[in-house]
């Protein structure tokens, strides 16, 4: 079904449409003030927007958005020159005819004569790869399917190496491709045995190597490909080990490794030969210093780059290779994000990175790492207006049930009263490491201009305060992501912030089970609840071994078909197992019908069961997007509506 959404089977699309039905006529009344503010939203976005190029060579490439445009152009321009542009793809032409259309990848040759694609046009990830002749416009004849979307060329430029799904929806194999052969030909690189293994491909950033990936959540395995030799063996880098993770950059005959190895829980940098990479040959270069959680290293010709978290902010630092000389990128405000934007080159000194915060758009900036200075190359324009000034973000700290310090970030504007008055939306997601930044986002004003508080919870399982942050909130701690969401409302509440019951929970995904378990726990804590695409059903997708993720998953919250504690576990808090005769806060639900991360059945089925057992008379709604997966729609303002939907329903609850 997730391959042919039409194979569903009649009688659950019935329902599910009978459930969008309901939605929309309890929603109805709001419809003009949905559509008031997806016009907003609309209104925030620059309608003809562009990046900033990126130079390689003899091109610089950028992508850009047509007024009334929902997917992007890519394009290029000749570097130096103010030649004609030159469009490489067009996704608003290409995804004519497919209600869901995403691009994975866009990616051009080292020789600048080819592009291939990776598109998606069902919302379940299943991605076609093709590749266009930009010399003479035309598309070669193979066409590869099933595809996972990662791909990365050789430096002869006429092969690329890419990964397939098994009948499972895992990327279990990494292929090579000579253009204009049969694909069914393609010789395999490496398989994955192991299905609780995904693969993924990446490129050196001196383009020497091709990265094979190999990862679970919590354990890394890399082999390497020669980009000038691609029909050579790939070759180990190191073997896995149970909880140790790496990545690998190169220079020269040295590769950088960033690892955990050692017992270095929040990572370091070490060396190895390129031509003995195995952990016997590691030396540190970087040692590890708990509370310094290094998260990304990009290497350049004379330079090392890393970005790191420290004391829950992010930094840059900058590494003169030479001399081991170092000096720190810096800013100034309270709370905010910090992203590296990898380019093409590598003998450059320029770094590119982007910086915002909750109250300051996207800026992005190119610095050059020998003369010290940045220089600002776009700054997000809202065209509708924003006065960063006319709001405040704010950050404390809430006292978890065991002493830990959660941080909890807000914003509101400045003229908002705080004396618990205010509706606040507190957001959280907690799980796989992922931490939850202090960025910039239009479409949160739309709440924020009608007296909301908008607050995020930094809650273990994610990264926010290091990597221990993660592991403190996974597997048999896993109840402390649940605890200290719920310690984060009530720190908001001690503060001034919010009242009792006055609250609403935001989450998706992994997220959204964070909403089902509170649900289950506080509700009296909170007055909605808005689970998009819920891992809600935790228990039984853990103990069903042929669902695409299950066994990656394994690591993240435990097997309940090998080990009884993981199972008792895992019991005690899923959502759909939990749901008891109570009174439950307003609840809005949502589902893709191809999403292969979490099946539309959980959603439904959590639903379904909440009707049967809950004993309020609040709003409790099912949205299944009938054509599209995890993600949600996948247009620029089809999106749109989507959040549209979530505002109304909370300005209806809250009856603003």
């Amino acid at each position: 079904m997730l391959r042919e959404p039409d194979l569903l089977d009649p009688e659950i699309r019935a329902y599910l449409e009978a459930e969008n039905a309901y939605t929309k006529a309890a929603m109805a009344p709001q419809d003009a003030l949905k559509e008031e503010i997806f016009e907003e939203l609309k209104a925030r976005i620059k309608p003809d927007d562009a990046s900033v190029p990126k130079p390689d060579g003899a091109y610089a490439y950028y992508l850009r958005f047509e007024t009334g445009g929902q997917h992007p152009i890519f394009c290029r321009k000749a570097t130096g020159e103010a030649g004609e542009e030159e469009v490489l793809f067009n996704g608003d032409a290409e995804s004519q005819g497919h209600p869901f259309f995403d691009i994975a990848a866009c990616s051009h040759s080292p020789d600048h004569r080819y592009l291939a694609t990776a598109v998606d046009t069902t919302g379940s990830e299943y991605y076609s790869l093709r590749v266009k002749d930009l010399a003479s416009g035309a598309l070669l004849e193979e066409q590869i399917e099933r595809a996972h979307g990662s791909l990365a060329w050789a430096n002869d430029s006429q092969s690329f190496f890419y990964t397939v799904l098994d009948d499972n929806h895992r990327p279990y194999k990494v292929l090579h491709h000579r253009l204009r052969t049969d694909p069914d030909h393609d010789p395999v690189v490496y398989q994955e045995a192991d299905p609780g293994f995904f693969l993924g491909l990446d490129s050196s950033e001196s383009r020497r190597f091709v990265i094979v990936q190999a990862n679970d959540h919590t354990t890394s395995e890399l082999r390497l490909i020669d980009a000038d030799r691609p029909d050579q063996p790939a070759r180990l880098v190191a073997p896995r080990e149970p909880g140790v993770e790496y990545d690998v950059s190169h220079h020269g005959e040295t590769l950088y490794i960033r690892s955990n190895a050692d017992g270095a829980l929040d990572f370091k940098i070490a060396q190895a030969p390129v031509e003995n990479p195995g952990r016997e040959s590691w030396r540190d270069l970087l040692d590890h210093r708990p509370g310094r959680y290094l998260l990304h290293l990009l290497l350049f010709q004379d330079y090392m780059v890393r970005l790191e978290r420290v004391a829950g902010l992010p930094r840059i630092v900058v590494r003169r290779l030479a001399d081991g000389e170092e000096h720190e990128i810096a800013f100034e405000e309270e709370a905010y994000d910090l992203t590296i934007d990898p380019g093409y080159e590598f003998d450059t000194a320029i770094l590119r990175f982007v910086y915002s915060s909750m109250t300051t758009p996207r800026r992005v900036y190119d610095y050059d790492m020998g003369a010290r200075t940045r220089t600002l190359r776009k700054e997000q324009e809202v065209p509708s207006g924003h006065d960063p000034a006319a709001y405040v973000t704010r950050r404390i700290m809430a006292p978890a049930q065991d002493g830990a310090q959660v941080p909890v970030t807000l914003l509101h504007r400045k003229d908002l009263q705080i004396d618990g008055t205010a509706p606040l939306l507190l957001y959280g997601y907690g799980a796989y490491g992922m931490a939850m930044p202090a960025s910039f986002s239009t479409n949160r004003l739309s709440l924020v201009n009608r007296g909301f508080i908008y607050a995020i919870a930094h809650i273990r399982g994610g990264t926010d305060q290091g990597y221990g942050w993660y592991l403190d909130g996974r597997g048999p701690a896993k109840m402390n992501s649940f605890t200290d969401f719920i310690a984060a409302g009530e720190a908001l509440i001690a503060a001034g912030f919010a009242k009792k019951g006055w609250i609403a929970a935001h989450g998706g995904s992994a997220g959204g089970m964070l909403m089902g378990v509170v649900a289950n726990l506080r509700p009296d804590l909170f007055k909605a609840i808005v689970a998009e695409v819920p891992f809600v059903d935790v228990l039984n997708t853990m103990s069903d071994g042929e669902l695409p993720l299950t066994p990656p998953e394994w690591p993240e919250w435990g097997n309940p078909l090998e080990d009884p504690e993981a199972r008792a576990r895992i019991a005690a808090y899923s959502p759909y197992d939990n749901i008891s005769t109570q009174d439950y806060p307003h609840i809005l639900a949502t589902a893709g019908i191809s999403d292969p991360r979490v099946t539309y059945w959980e959603p439904a089925k959590w639903v379904a069961r909440l009707r049967r057992l809950k004993t309020d008379q609040n709003l409790l709604l099912l949205k299944t997007n009938m054509s599209a997966g995890h993600g949600g729609a996948s247009g620029r303002f089809d999106k749109l509506e989507e959040v549209a939907l979530v505002y109304a329903f909370l300005l209806k609850v809250f009856g603003r």
